[in-house]
């Protein structure tokens, strides 16, 4: 029969699945005969079973909790609702995982209107068993029975205002009574009924609440945001209650063993006297810093330091410690790996390895890939950003702060930076490809639409600029340049806002950032990365100045170059313009003849900068009609510019036109029906080579022929490239390598890899489109339905962030497999949207993928993550 309740002297450290972090912690610290209050824990299993049972707990769980109950009660010599020697607890959750927000602790439970007399007769102590009371009718009512905290706030500040009492310890006992009594009344209005009275009740009603707390939808865009299964539940810690409110001699207080914030190796916290646990986080008082408690009670600090030291020493890392002192003895109610900022994270990593504590791989393990975000981007200054207040919340799509004057237009915003303008902030309902010069000058980008792989979002985070998109609160009128946030302030253009892409807050006003810094402690620990992975990372990048990035970040070659990006540049356009329009395939050539030395010149440009890493060139992948304006104003002007009419123009527009443009003619597609593309791309890429080659390099470029979906495709593209290559390296008298791969991006190219493997010399996961068109649904619409499938439990995560490993996963690792049997040296790499997320770069390794390419900003994240997966998968990217 399955055990649901364990004692804390039955449990360990090795227990954290069932018993939760906080459970195995408060077990461990017990057997480390540490002075822990006694308990016991309801497993996180009595939480999946709670959910599998329709939301009841089994009759035989419940029995469980009472037996337990009733040894901690003979352990502590107390009973449950006897006034005489009363027993009482707290109840707090606890994941295996961390999870803020989850819910908030229920304090001096087992009091009611006959306990709350006994316990002041017992204790001698009126006030303090009031000021109990009032706590756990506040808290109860307000996390069990949901009836609102700030009623009760209203009610108390009304008794200090009535009592002439500036805090909480200037109420006496009658003044509590009185508190507890209105408490007791809004409870009866509130509910309908008296507050319970039953201890036991209470007791089942609080871990039910625990239980729902997992299911809340903060818990849940929690744990999609940080790859938490929402099978592991939850789950319930029962404490016998000590006291830090009984008077000058009790207190309570949160501490860790290094600062959170620097990393720095001295004890840091803080702890108020005559208060319990929320006094000190709610700011109601100010809290004295933790070397102030040697002045208070020197024998109490020194036992702790002492404690902190073990504990440290025990878990190997920092810890994050509550304790309280009840009339001069101390007390630990919990210790757990600190949470800590991405600089700290780093020092702390380093100096323990220095101390001797940990090994380089441990080290590794004990960084968030993720949390690298924060040292690559600006961040807002900490005492500015607690004090202003979001005006509406969108998508956290790429990190960073910025702060800038609004533009709606990306022409505007490059006319406003032309013009001297250092901080801009261009709000669009949603970007497209023309807006790319726009959202390069800018500093943030804020949209009304799309999801996180929305096209503002992919391009941002491939620049390493902020973004906040699919921010549906704020309506934006893009005709009259203004947009209203979600309290009806109506924002014009060169109105000062900010952005945290770390969150997705948007704020009304301007706020300072402060530049990120790289320590040696960043290049010590990625120097670590680099020697324990074996999964190359390489980057997204169609820039010098991109590639320029990546290489300072690490980056070993570049795994996708999107030549497309290349032509929205305006002095471009014009001739891009002028060969999709074109008639006959001479006036095509004409075109195109005018594109190959900006072509030519951009991949020498690449070339250089990645100083003989391989660079792989996609050829052009978009749709036709992305180039060409779709308003009737818009057309017109092009049509006088290219000597057209209008009708001329729009007819072609409209021939263009496509229903699914997604799976319309692009990619591969636009070569077959268009072989001088294909011809004009491959003589660029292979006349940049030879160039950079007399220079003393030794290029060997990749070319990359995207959207196949048959081997005859793939065979006739390459011929051209091919032959094209070859007239090129036979004129200019040279030897060249060169390498003709696909992305595999359609289903079925993955079905028939083993075929497609006879033309490929390797092959590159585009996992964004395969990802579309595996689920069958387009990227940009997603984000209108998703909400609505990780409410209901349909999926976890986005598939367009996280790679799903169930389905696209399986086509990736048959492809891979499939295309080894044919052409056993092919290379294999990714390089999706997923090439930069630490769950997914763990499956590439698994997969015996070679490389992942992500953006610039994400190669740390990615090098630090495949280190991660070839450690041992895990880590805290990979929970």
């Amino acid at each position: 029969m399955s055990k649901y309740v364990y004692l804390f002297s039955e449990g360990n450290a090795s227990m954290r699945n069932l018993l939760g972090g906080k459970g195995a912690n408060l077990a461990e610290m017990t057997g480390l005969g540490l002075p822990v209050p006694r308990g016991f824990t309801v497993t996180t299993e009595a939480c999946t079973r709670y959910y599998n049972d329709g939301k009841v707990i089994a009759p035989e769980i419940e029995a469980e909790i009472y037996q337990m109950l009733t040894k901690t009660e003979q352990i502590v010599g107390k009973t449950f609702g006897d006034p005489t020697n009363p027993f009482l607890v707290s109840v707090r959750s606890g994941a295996r995982a961390s999870m803020p927000g989850m819910m908030d602790t229920i304090l001096n439970l087992g009091l009611n209107d006959q306990v709350v007399d006994g316990l002041a007769k017992l204790t001698n102590n009126e006030r303090f068993a009031y000021d109990s009371y009032r706590r756990f009718i506040q808290m109860f009512s307000d996390v069990v029975m949901e009836v609102e905290k700030p009623k009760f706030e209203k009610i108390l500040d009304a008794v200090k205002e009535e009592n002439g009492a500036k805090f909480d310890t200037d109420l006496s006992a009658e003044n509590l009574k009185e508190v507890v009594k209105r408490y007791k009344e809004l409870y009866r209005n509130e509910k309908g009924a008296e507050f319970p009275q039953d201890p036991k009740i209470q007791l089942m009603e609080a871990v039910k609440a625990v239980f729902r707390s997992w299911d809340n939808p903060r818990a849940i865009v929690y744990r999609r945001l940080n790859d938490i299964p929402g099978d592991w539940g939850t789950a319930v810690n029962v404490q016998e209650m000590v006291y830090g409110n009984m008077g000058n001699d009790s207190g309570t207080g949160v501490a860790f063993t290094r600062n959170p914030s620097t990393g720095e190796k001295k004890l840091y916290g803080e702890f108020l006297m005559n208060a319990q646990g929320e006094d000190v986080v709610a700011g109601i008082r100010t809290p004295q810093p933790m070397e102030q408690m040697k002045l208070v009670n020197e024998d109490a600090y020194n036992e702790f330091v002492k404690i902190a030291g073990t504990l440290e020493s025990h878990y190997r890392d920092m810890q994050d410690m509550e304790f309280t002192i009840e009339k001069g003895k101390l007390f630990m109610l919990q210790t757990r790996n600190g949470k800590r900022t991405a600089a700290a994270a780093l020092r702390i990593a380093v100096d323990l390895v220095g101390e001797g504590m940990i090994t380089k791989n441990e080290a590794l393990m004990k960084v968030d890939p993720k949390q690298l975000d924060a040292l690559l981007h600006p961040n807002f200054e900490p005492k500015a950003l607690k004090a202003a207040k979001p005006v509406a919340k969108g998508l956290p799509a790429s990190p960073g702060a910025a702060t800038g004057r609004v533009y709606f237009e990306a022409g505007e915003a490059v006319e406003a930076a032309k013009g001297g303008e250092k901080k801009i902030i261009l709000v669009r309902m949603e970007t497209s490809p023309e807006d790319i010069e726009g959202m390069h000058v800018s500093q943030g980008i804020l949209t009304g639409r799309g999801g996180m792989t929305s096209h503002a979002a992919v391009v941002a985070r491939g620049m390493g600029t902020c973004c906040v998109a699919g921010c549906s609160e704020i309506k934006i009128n893009e005709e009259e340049k203004y947009f209203i946030d979600k309290d009806g302030k109506k924002y014009g253009e060169g109105d000062w806002i900010s952005l945290d892409g770390s969150t997705g807050n948007v704020y009304g006003d301007k706020l300072p950032t402060i530049e990120p810094e790289m320590t040696g402690d960043f290049s010590t620990l990625m120097q670590w990365a680099d020697e324990a992975r074996t999964l190359k990372v390489r980057t997204n990048a169609d820039t010098p100045s991109d590639a320029a990035q990546a290489i300072k970040f690490g980056a070993e070659g570049i795994g996708l170059c999107r030549t497309e990006h290349m032509f929205f540049e305006a002095d471009r356009i014009p001739a891009m313009r002028e060969m999709i329009v074109a008639r006959t395939e001479e006036q095509r050539r004409k075109a195109l003849d005018k594109l190959l030395p900006m072509q030519r010149s951009d991949f020498e440009g690449l070339f250089r900068e990645m100083q003989g890493y391989p660079v792989t060139i996609r050829f052009l992948d978009p749709p036709l009609h992305e180039f060409l304006p779709q308003a009737d104003e818009d057309i017109e002007a092009l049509a006088d510019e290219m000597g057209m009419t209008f009708a001329e123009l729009k007819g072609i527009v409209a021939g263009l036109h496509e229903f699914n443009p997604m799976m319309g003619h692009r990619g591969c597609r636009l070569a077959v029906s268009y072989p001088e593309i294909a011809e004009m791309q491959t003589r660029a890429v292979i006349e940049a080579a030879i160039n950079v080659n007399r220079n003393g390099m030794s290029v060997v470029p990749e070319i990359m022929i995207p959207l196949v979906g048959d081997v005859k495709e793939l065979k006739y593209v390459k011929d051209i490239v091919v032959k094209t290559a070859a007239e090129v390296i036979e004129k200019a008298g040279v030897n060249l390598d060169y390498k003709v791969g696909t992305m595999i991006e359609i289903p079925r190219a993955a079905l028939i890899a083993d075929s497609i493997a006879a033309e490929a010399e390797f092959f590159s996961f585009g996992t964004n489109d395969l990802t579309q068109m595996t689920f069958g649904f387009s990227r940009d619409d997603a984000g209108k339905f998703l909400e609505d499938y990780y409410a209901k439990k349909i999926y976890e995560s986005d598939p367009f962030a996280r790679l799903d490993q169930t389905g696209v996963g399986k086509l990736v690792e048959m492809a891979a497999r499939l295309g080894k049997q044919t052409r056993p040296d092919i290379k294999l790499g990714i390089c999706g949207e997923h090439g930069g997320d630490p769950s997914s770069i763990e499956f590439c390794h698994k997969a015996g993928l070679n490389y992942v390419s992500c953006s610039p900003f994400r190669v740390p994240i990615a090098r630090l993550a495949a280190a991660q997966a070839a450690i041992g998968g895990g880590g805290l990217g990979q929970k």
